[in-house]
């Protein structure tokens, strides 16, 4: 880092620097840069940070409004962990999964558990547990690029498989767009998950106490005690450019000065923020990449579904991925003896279903969580919540890395990081994490660029 002892040394001006966005990627590059003595706004729309892990409270607890745990494989969220000092906040446990096939649910924790998944024939098995090894001997990912994953799975696993395990997810996923997804993206997926497991074959997942609220609290009273600023409600609508150079962002009737600029919002807003400044050839390079939105109906039960945590559903008629019950990962005891359920559902924002009102879009999915758990009823439902997010699902099409857009953007002192860039990983709280990590070094580099260059000789 750059210390701020060099800048006064030399004479230099500490540059202003403006974050847009208080996700993992604007709070864990805020953090960076206000330790390192910079002068760190950070702007954010919401009414709190966090992003997509953002959280509501029930029973005196915050909880997610999108279920969020990590991987024992992600280093960079808990590398920071490790430097907040709160490595007794995280607990490990191992998690039971589960697919629901033809109105029945199988286990699938373990190999042992795959061998008996008998929706598929023995061969059919035996070719579904052998992917993680073919997935293990793909060395270059780029060689994915040009294949969508329905074709690359169809040709590791067959028909069988595909049709009723892979198939299934991807359309209850990415629905109409399944068979636009690049193999890159599915290849990574199971990468990560193989690289979570032990040599058993069991998962173990993480989570942190006080749930992620807790988390990003800390980050930001870390940035506070380093001299940074949050400013919450804060939605920003416009840049003043001067000379091809942001000078201040508006906010409303509010603008903040600023020499240095990062966007981590998604690229929609962005294009927003930046149209009347930057070439249409550039917002139409933007608009390449598609995104999907998500409904998250989260459920407050006074009982358990079952003892499974996270539970895939591969039946085509249902309209969900998967029914992950928390409270089979985390205490029940955190949330006042309540059993915590989301129902999660990505699709386009202009979809009828991410219209519909809460009560609306709660009386179309409860029958199919009946039809799954028919002992369960509405006098089970303590409450229940929806929650929306227009980006919350950038689509990896085929030759992906042909439309990421770059970090420069064509206002010299304005930088692009957001989950969109995150490639060939998918979206999550450590590539999140690890993408502060880079925006704050790649400021850092400009920073001492500009500082060197105004030293005297």
């Amino acid at each position: 880092f750059v210390s701020l002892r060099y800048f006064l040394t030399q004479g230099c001006a500490m540059p202003r620097i403006v974050i847009i966005g208080g996700g993992f990627v604007g709070l864990v590059s805020a953090l960076r840069l206000a330790k390192a003595g910079h002068k760190v706004s950070i702007l954010e729309a919401d009414s709190e940070v966090g992003g997509l892990a953002g959280t509501f409270e029930t029973n005196g607890q915050r909880l997610e409004k999108f279920y969020h745990h990590w991987f024992k494989s992600d280093t960079y969220v808990n590398e920071l962990v490790s430097s907040l000092g709160l490595n007794g906040h995280v607990v490990d446990r191992s998690s039971r999964t589960g697919s629901y096939y033809a109105n029945t649910i199988f286990r699938l924790s373990s190999p042992l558990d795959l061998l008996r998944y008998k929706p598929l024939s023995l061969f059919g098995r035996i070719r579904l547990g052998l992917l993680v090894l073919q997935v293990r001997l793909v060395r270059d990912w780029k060689s994915l690029e040009s294949i969508t994953a329905e074709n690359w799975l169809r040709k590791q696993v067959g028909n069988e498989v595909y049709g009723k395990v892979w198939g299934p997810l991807l359309k209850g996923k990415f629905g109409e767009m399944a068979n636009k997804v690049s193999a890159v993206w599915f290849w990574n997926k199971l990468a990560l998950r193989g690289g979570s497991r032990a040599k058993d074959g069991s998962e173990t997942l993480s989570y942190f106490k006080g749930g992620f609220a807790a988390l990003t609290q800390a980050m930001v009273n870390e940035i506070e005690q380093a001299g940074g600023e949050i400013i919450l409600s804060e939605k920003v609508d416009d840049v003043i450019v001067e000379e091809n150079k942001v000078v201040a962002v508006r906010s409303g009737e509010r603008t903040h000065p600023a020499d240095l600029v990062i966007n981590t919002t998604a690229l929609p807003i962005f294009s927003d923020i930046i149209s009347r400044h930057v070439p249409d050839e550039y917002l139409q390079k933007l608009a390449r990449v598609k995104y999907l939105g998500n409904v998250c109906l989260v459920l407050q039960l006074k009982r358990s579904l079952s003892d499974t945590y996270w539970l895939n559903v591969t039946d085509p008629d249902f309209p969900f991925v998967g029914v992950i019950e928390h409270t089979n990962f985390e205490t029940t005891e955190l949330y006042g003896g309540r059993h915590i359920v989301y129902l999660s559902k990505y699709l386009p924002t202009d979809d009828a279903l991410f219209l519909m009102t809460d009560q609306e879009f709660y009386e179309f999915a409860f029958p199919y969580l009946q039809k799954i758990f028919p002992d369960i009823g509405q006098d089970d439902v303590i409450e229940y919540a929806c929650y929306r997010a227009n980006y919350s699902q950038p689509i990896i099409s085929l030759h992906y890395s042909d439309i990421l857009p770059a970090h420069e953007t064509p206002l010299d002192n304005l930088f692009l990081f957001t989950m969109a860039q995150i490639y060939p990983e998918d979206r999550g709280t450590n590539y999140a994490v690890r993408q502060g990590i880079e925006a704050s070094d790649y400021l850092q580099e400009r920073i001492l660029r500009r500082a060197v260059s105004a030293t005297p000789d």
